[in-house]
């Protein structure tokens, strides 16, 4: 307990200075800013959710101390509540329905991946739409604000932009922010993991990313937030914000529809690491493969593949 109570506590600094290190300017402090919650993370899914807890409450103190009470809000919602919350889901189980013949049952069923990929969904969600507030409590006053700081930036690095570029930058940013976030949580999540696996202290088997899928009410989620986009005003805008995340979350689907509809084929690597490389040059493209994933969600489009996929040949 000792020795869980002192990594926890190593993990807790570690995530503190590397969150921290946004006050220094350097460049390399946007890396380190954004796997802030890895350390609390790697300590949750080896020693417990309770390690991730005492680690995250421990840099939350520790960011106060540095930055105030303003940062350790921020630092408390965008990391230490995240990495707890995640850790804790990753590690639930319980015994499966079905048993056998003797009425045992030695396997666990795991909390599912597209499950978690949600939840990491409603934190991206929570964090951007806590942003937009810090800026303004209406529509009119966030873009303002948002306005201004792309104004400035350009400004800074001797860029000028017309008035229609910057509304633009100013529609898309909540979004952008949105899908970053998502983003770097579930990054943040699978290294974690990785990290621990690596280790030989990860408590659950390694799961299959290639059958993530997400819960039935995702799709309707996703069409009411897209039809709330066009209400108008702050509502638009946290609308904007949720679709934004939910399409992140079905292209991450999309991808593991992409790894099961090319289990056959030759060449197999070439055609997804095209895939990926067209995604990360053309960001529309990420369009389609979040479509490919509703598609899957509605017509079921991986277990009708698997249906058809003929046996493999018996080895000699």
């Amino acid at each position: 307990m000792i020795a869980t109570l002192s990594i926890a506590l190593a993990a807790g600094l570690a995530s503190a200075l590397m969150f921290a290190s946004i006050t220094s300017g350097e460049a390399i402090s946007l890396l380190l800013i954004n796997l802030a919650p890895l350390p609390l993370m790697v300590v949750g899914l080896v020693w417990g959710p309770l390690g991730a807890a005492v680690g995250g409450t421990v840099a939350t103190v520790v960011v106060a101390s540095l930055s105030g009470f303003s940062y350790c809000g921020v630092f408390a919602v965008a990391n230490a509540l995240p990495a707890w919350w995640l850790a804790h889901l990753v590690l639930l189980a319980r015994p499966r329905a079905d048993t056998d013949a003797a009425g045992r049952d030695d396997e666990l069923e795991w909390y599912p991946v597209g499950r978690i990929l949600l939840w990491i969904v409603v934190f991206a969600t929570i964090i951007t739409a806590t942003m937009l507030l810090m800026m303004g409590s209406d529509a009119a006053s966030i873009h303002n604000t948002l306005r201004k700081g792309w104004d400035d930036l350009f400004e800074s690095s001797g860029l000028a932009l017309n008035d229609s570029t910057l509304d633009a930058l100013v529609v898309i940013a909540p979004i952008g922010a949105e899908m970053a976030v998502v983003a770097v949580l579930a990054l943040n999540l699978w290294l974690a993991a990785k990290i621990a696996m690596t280790s030989g202290r990860l408590q659950r088997p390694w799961p299959d990313l290639k059958t993530v899928t997400l819960p039935r009410l995702t799709v309707a989620a996703l069409v009411a937030a897209a039809a709330l986009c066009f209400s108008g005003g702050l509502l638009s805008i946290l609308a904007q914000v949720v679709a934004a995340g939910l399409s992140v979350a079905y292209a991450m689907a999309g991808f593991a529809v992409l790894h099961t509809l090319t289990l056959t084929m030759k060449g197999r690597a070439l055609w997804l690491g095209c895939a990926y490389a067209v995604v990360a040059g053309f960001a529309w493209a990420l369009i389609a493969v979040a479509l490919l994933g509703i598609a899957d969600a509605l017509f079921g489009l991986r277990q009708r593949y698997l249906r058809a996929r003929p046996p493999p040949l018996p080895k000699t």
